[in-house]
Order: C-alpha cells, then structure tokens, then sequence
C-alpha cells in the first residue's frame, strides 16, 4: 500500500490547517515553527517499520496522525451521546493529544527514528521495511514527543500529557500504573485518555486491514483542498521529489 506525492502534500496541507484552525495564537505559532521545521522529514516518515503493523510507508505517519483525529472525535461523540462525562476536558485538549501521541516517531531534532532496513532479505521475507534509527537514545515515542515539543516551548495541560503517555494504553508497560488501578484515587479523573486509546486501537486496526487488503481495493484519502497554479506547482514538485526518493 502506497501513497501518492500528491496524497502526501495533501495530508501535509491537511494537518497544518488542522493546526491553523484548532489553536490559539500564541501556542500555533509555536506549534507551526516546529512543523516548519520537521516538514522535509516528517511529510514522508512512515508510522511503523513492519509492513504487517500500520501504515509501513512513505507518509504513513502524517495518515495516521489524521485517522487518529478523526476517529477522536467519532468516539468523543459516541461517548457523549450514550451518556458519558466529557466535560472536563475541550475539544482543543484532545487534538492536542492525538496530533502529538507519536510525535516521537519521528526522530529527534536532527535524526530521523525509522531508516530504511539495509538487509534485502528481511525486508522480502519478514516486512521489515524500515528499521530503528541505531545512533537515536533510547526514549518511548510519547517520552521523546514530549521532550521535542518542550524543545520548542510547547506548553501542555495536564490532560494532554496524560493522553499523550496513554494512547497506547497497556500495549506499552509503563501505562498499567496508571491504567490497572483498584484505588479510587488513582483512578483517571477523565475519560480523553479512554478515547484516545480506543482512537489508536481503531486507527490501527483499520490501517492494517487497508495494508492486507491492499490488492483488493485503493487507499482512500478524505483530503480535499482546491489548487490554485502555484499549489498545483508544489504537487509537482513534491511528485518529482517522491520518484526520486522512492521510485
């Protein structure tokens, strides 16, 4: 499964109106430096490096940042409406947190995390298309996401930080503290970090039946942003810059 250079503009112009729209002043211009600055690296990064997890290809991260979001908001709005409290926390939060979950994954302020694998075989054989960045220390993806946005002065509320930890839920080990309590006061005071994992969970889900199936049907990218000349010129460029890198 594949996306197009001009399906990987188009999810780069998608997130950064994302980002235009959903946050005040002071925190987007913060916000639009650092994906200035992570835009080369970041339009074309993968979001796993195994073809059989989630979006295992050129551009996948940014599709899998844009799925999370959407599906956020579905289940923000599925819990509301059979009942659940989701008044301690705004709309702003949660796409905060799902935007930044595995901001990480990416790499640091100067590497990028997934290289392409450099062993054939395995990449034919097991899937492993791209492989952990050797020279990178060690860090989660949400520990080293939030590292890189205080490295630009990104501030956070409590809420988002704690979504941002626990988006994986308890796939990652260092969540069940917070995830498997039997004390009511260590419980989660909120239900964003409940829907940002069941956002993941679907996103990923999803994403790995899109990969399986591949061969039976085309990648559908809900993106639709009118071209003026000098737009249609970036597609095109982007288009040249794709084949080069990846033909």
């Amino acid at each position: 499964m594949k996306l197009t250079a001009e399906q990987i503009e188009l999810n780069w112009k998608t997130l950064i109106r994302l980002i235009e729209d959903t946050f005040n002043s002071k925190r987007k211009e913060k916000l639009l430096e650092m994906y200035n600055d992570f835009q080369d690296r970041m339009m074309i990064a993968p979001a796993s490096g195994q073809e059989h997890f989630h979006n295992c290809h050129p551009g996948g991260y940014v599709q899998h940042i844009l799925n999370i979001v959407h599906y956020s908001k579905e289940f923000y709005k599925l819990w509301k409406d059979n009942g659940a409290y989701v008044d301690d926390y705004t709309e702003e939060e949660l796409i905060f947190a799902a935007i930044h979950h595995d901001l990480g994954k990416v790499g640091d302020l100067e590497q990028d995390h997934y290289i392409p694998n450099p062993s054939e075989w395995h990449r034919k054989n097991q899937g492993k298309i791209y492989t952990n960045n050797p020279n990178l220390k060690f860090m989660t993806p949400p520990d080293r996401g939030i590292w890189i946005l205080n490295q630009y002065g990104i501030t956070m509320t409590e809420n988002e930080f704690i979504g941002i930890k626990l988006t994986d839920g308890m796939y990652d080990d260092g969540n069940v503290q917070y995830l498997k309590s039997y004390a009511p006061e260590k419980k989660l005071k909120s239900n964003m970090q409940h829907i940002l994992h069941q956002a993941d969970m679907t996103t990923t889900r999803i994403e790995y039946e899109q990969w399986l199936h591949a061969g039976e049907e085309q990648v559908v990218v809900n993106t639709k942003v009118p071209k003026t000349k000098k737009e249609q010129e970036t597609v095109d460029n982007m288009k040249a810059k794709f084949d080069e890198l990846f033909a």
